[in-house]
């Protein structure tokens, strides 16, 4: 799944090319990806709105449009947002197409269906999913606000991590290198965890994001920017994905282990268990 650094990537490499255009045609090919309102409605209401200004926040990427209305996109799985030339040979699972007075579109392709676009009042965020619930941005929140997050918990900190409540935008690649930089098992719970250990942990997660976007994300199977180019990222994992592998600090193999039902991929020497 595009995590915040990919997410961030897709908005700045869009925030150029589509600010100031106007929608003048929606092409909704497979409804259910229309999460708000029902597809034909989102057709109608979209054409004619101006794309003023486009941000992330956490995985979603916020569109503002003319009318004081927001179209939210989230990629789910496998989703992607391109921005393509009109007369661009159109893929398979392109569910959404937004031509634009450029003679560009931007399409949603999304193999698994799973991901969701949403046009909604600015004062309605509840209608798009889980957006209105979303925690405080990781890259801008302070030390003394994620050790405040932290107090009083007592679950598994890798799955915290993942709650997006908790914090917005960290998922499975980014928590698991955050916390081998760290050295935090990701199966510690949170209140094991020194008021070090969560220094350590807050800088680290600022840390991978932040690399995560100087190297334009991290392509692992499906991700590629607006303009269908893979990351680099992967390149530089520390322990996600190098399962079997050596550990580049201690020379141990990696293991994956599942924590809450999702994979963990952590070095059993630089973070054991406490």
């Amino acid at each position: 799944m595009p995590e915040l650094p990919e997410v961030e990537t897709i908005v700045r490499s869009l925030r150029p090319m589509i600010t100031g255009k106007k929608v003048v045609g929606v092409d909704v090919r497979y409804a259910p990806i229309i999460g708000y309102p029902a597809a034909e409605t989102f057709a109608n209401k979209l054409v004619g709105k101006k794309i003023e200004e486009i941000r992330r926040r956490g995985k979603y990427i916020v569109m503002e449009v003319t009318g004081g209305e927001l179209l939210i996109t989230h990629l789910k799985m496998s989703g992607r947002l391109i921005y393509v030339p009109q007369e661009t040979k159109v893929e398979k699972h392109t569910h959404v197409i937004i031509s634009l007075n450029d003679n560009h579109e931007l399409r949603f392709i999304e193999v698994r269906k799973f991901g969701r676009m949403f046009l909604i009042p600015e004062n309605q965020l509840e209608k798009a999913g889980g957006f209105a619930t979303l925690g405080p941005e990781p890259l801008k929140m302070t030390m003394d606000e994620f050790k405040a997050g932290l107090k009083n918990r007592k679950g598994k900190i890798k799955s915290l991590l993942l709650n997006q409540e908790f914090i917005a935008g960290v998922g499975n690649i980014y928590a698991d290198e955050a916390l081998f930089l760290s050295k935090i098992h990701p199966e510690r719970t949170v209140d094991t965890l020194s008021e070090e250990e969560k220094e350590l942990l807050f800088s680290a997660i600022q840390q991978v994001l932040n690399i995560g976007i100087e190297n334009r994300g991290t392509t692992k199977r499906d991700y590629v920017d607006a303009f269908g180019q893979a990351g680099k990222n992967q390149n530089y994992l520390k322990v996600y994905g190098r399962e079997g592998e050596k550990c580049y600090t201690c020379g141990t193999e990696i293991l994956r282990i599942k924590v809450g039902g999702r994979s963990s991929h952590y070095c059993p020497n630089c973070q054991p268990p406490k």
